[in-house]
C-alpha cells in the first residue's frame, strides 16, 4: 500500500457545502472539483450542480467527497469515525468548536486516561469526528 487510507464521504446534494465548510474547518486546498454536468457520466438533470468528485488537501490531511444521485438512506450514518491528530490543544479546540457548530457534541473535550485530550463531534452533515491531542511529555 502506498500511503495512507483517505476518507471518501458521500453527500446527497450537499456535497458543495461540506466542501466549503471543511476546506475552512481544517484549512484545506480545493485541489480538483468536477460536477455532474461538467463530466461525460451518466446521471438526472437535477444533479448538473452535484459533485462527482472533490478532493481536499493540506500536507497529508486529505479527504475526498463527492454527492450521490440516490437516493439518501434513511438511517443515519454509524459505526466510522474520523480520527484527526490534532497539533496541539488549542487546535483540538478550534476544530471541536467549528466541528460542533450546527452538529452534537458526543464526547466533551477532555482529559483522558491515555494521556491526551480529546472530544468527539457529530458535525453538522452527520459524520463523526475524534479529535486527539497527546499531551507532551
Amino acid at each position: 500500500m502506498k500511503g495512507s487510507a483517505v476518507p471518501y464521504l458521500t453527500f446527497y446534494g450537499q456535497g458543495k457545502d461540506a466542501a466549503d465548510f471543511y476546506a475552512k474547518v481544517f484549512g484545506l486546498e480545493n485541489l480538483r472539483t468536477e460536477r455532474y454536468g461538467e463530466a461525460n457520466f451518466p446521471s438526472p438533470p437535477e444533479a448538473t450542480d452535484y459533485l462527482l468528485h472533490c478532493h481536499l488537501q493540506k500536507g497529508d490531511f486529505q479527504i475526498m467527497l463527492a454527492d450521490s444521485v440516490d437516493k439518501q438512506p434513511a438511517s443515519t450514518r454509524h459505526g466510522l469515525s474520523l480520527t484527526v491528530q490534532c497539533e496541539n490543544v488549542d487546535e483540538a479546540q478550534r476544530l471541536y468548536d467549528d466541528l460542533r457548530a450546527e452538529g452534537e457534541v458526543l464526547m466533551e473535550l477532555q482529559d483522558m486516561f491515555w494521556g491526551a485530550k480529546f472530544g468527539k463531534v457529530r458535525d453538522k452533515f452527520g459524520f463523526v469526528w475524534d479529535l486527539n491531542c497527546e499531551k507532551e511529555g
